[in-house]
């Protein structure tokens, strides 16, 4: 089976102080995104940045960031409604009215490192009937696996109907679950059938464990939301070397790549546009 290949440029906690490779201003997540996409990445996962590179929810500058990456290449876009710990849940969900082919949903609050990642079970279902309604597909991230459980439940009351189910699987984040490979097995033998997935292993085990996860059957999400540093010691220049390594380890596995229009076929995508 083809591996969906996942950029995710940016996220919401590193500074150019971390890495000053991190791409945070519309041109230069665009930028980063057409180089991810030439060497294999098939999708964008898309936080963006104000003018003080702080995360935001702001539907200007969010439009302007799809724009610039839809002018550079064919890539699907993936809009983050994570944004950031401090910015609102009723901020964060306006980012689905641009209508991207994607977003994320996040079914769970949690403790997050030492804040909080506030995702109330009411707001959370009316973010994802919302996102039905556009036509804007779900890619739900676990964070733990009472998150698994929270998902199921969106799905069998009729919340979730868009087929086939779509996650992440999220490993390495302080206050979910640890990254480690029995973690990832128990999460995976868990899933419904028929899902699509993927692993985000953060920091350290993203190497391995993005490893194990296309072994296992998963897709692969690379960049510098997920690790600064390409191995011990050495910052990754930009996304495109951890986009190539995760390339790599896939066709050492003998797992072709897949474009965008196979992604698209496979999460059976609705046609929709920057707005």
């Amino acid at each position: 089976m083809s591996v969906t290949i996942t950029v995710a440029t940016t996220g919401p906690i590193a500074s150019k102080a971390d890495n000053p490779w991190l791409p945070t201003q519309p041109d230069e997540i665009a930028d980063q995104v057409l180089e991810a996409y030439v060497a294999g990445a098939s999708v964008a996962h898309v936080h963006v940045r104000d003018a003080q590179d702080r995360p935001t929810a702001d539907i200007g500058i969010a439009r302007t960031t799809m724009e610039k990456i839809a002018e550079r290449c064919p890539i699907l876009i993936q809009l983050s409604t994570g944004v950031g710990l401090e910015v609102p849940f009723e901020d964060r969900e306006r980012l689905v009215e641009l209508r991207p082919q994607m977003a994320t949903l996040n079914p769970c609050s949690m403790t997050f490192g030492a804040g909080e990642f506030r995702n109330p079970p009411a707001d959370v279902e009316r973010l994802a009937r919302r996102m039905e309604e556009l036509g804007v597909k779900p890619e739900l991230e676990i964070y733990d696996t009472g998150h698994l459980e929270a998902a199921l439940r969106l799905r069998d009351a009729g919340v979730l109907s868009s087929e086939p189910m779509q996650f992440s699987i999220v490993l390495g984040i302080r206050g979910g679950m640890a990254a480690t490979a029995a973690n990832l097995i128990t999460m995976v033998q868990r899933l419904p059938q028929d899902c699509v997935w993927q692993v985000i292993a953060i920091g350290r085990a993203n190497l391995e464990l993005t490893a194990m996860g296309l072994a296992l059957g998963g897709n692969a999400r690379a960049g510098l939301e997920d690790s600064l540093y390409l191995r011990k010691g050495e910052l990754s220049h930009g996304n495109l070397p951890l986009v190539e390594r995760a390339v790599e380890l896939a066709k050492v596995l003998d797992r072709p790549i897949a474009t965008p229009e196979m992604t698209a076929e496979r999460l059976r995508l609705q046609s929709v546009a920057v707005r």
